[in-house]
């Protein structure tokens, strides 16, 4: 009966560490490992689903779809930049809205913590062209984060605005970081574009 006894107890222990081990892992950073480990590279982004200009209503942002190119072909880790704020909207009062965030100088919350960035030394940042630069919810993040010796390379993706204020508006936002020219591609051209996103990365090696 003792035995017994101790063997349940044993069990009841063994269940209970599985269960805070679990509990731990769902809670740690939104950061993404990538399986590729390179782990002094993160590509920090934002990325709208839904309703987007010229690729009608998709369920994986463009932006989204080159951070995974950079992460596959560098070993870069993620961290997405995420707010409910725009769920469901269409794209005509989509971009009217970021418009008056943009002229208000709002600073949108986002999801969950600022990332660690101590051990990373090359950051990717990267977002779509809304009225002329970043959303607004990506300077929200800037403000948290110090790149103060890192090299950062800003991208973009987007239909005809190119790179527009975003790398200017990157130095300004980290002045002590070392900011390269950036990249820029047409949000209708990511799903077959990774030979130009693999053309351009060859660039930094």
């Amino acid at each position: 009966m003792k035995i017994r006894s101790i063997l349940t107890a044993a069990l009841a222990l063994l269940l209970a560490t599985g269960c805070n081990a679990q509990n731990k892992q769902e809670n740690t950073n939104t950061i993404t490992q990538s399986n590729n480990k390179t782990m002094n590279k993160i590509v920090i982004f934002f990325s709208h689903a839904g309703d987007n200009y010229s690729v009608g209503n998709i369920e994986v942002g463009n932006t989204k779809i080159v951070a995974d190119y950079i992460s596959e072909i560098t070993g870069a880790d993620q961290y997405e930049i995420v707010t409910h704020k725009y769920d469901g909207m269409a794209y005509m009062p989509l971009i009217e809205l970021a418009k008056k965030e943009a002229a208000d100088g709002e600073l949108p919350p986002y999801e969950g913590a600022a990332p660690d960035l101590s051990k990373y030394d090359t950051v990717f940042i990267g977002g779509p062209v809304w009225w002329g630069t970043y959303p607004q919810v990506m300077f929200t993040l800037f403000k948290d984060i110090d790149l103060a010796g890192k090299t950062v390379i800003p991208f973009t993706t987007d239909e005809g605005s190119g790179l527009a204020n975003c790398v200017s508006d990157v130095k300004k936002a980290f002045p002590k970081a070392n900011v390269t020219k950036g990249f820029s591609i047409y949000g209708h051209e990511v799903r077959t574009g990774k030979a130009k996103v693999e053309k351009w990365l060859s660039s930094f090696k």
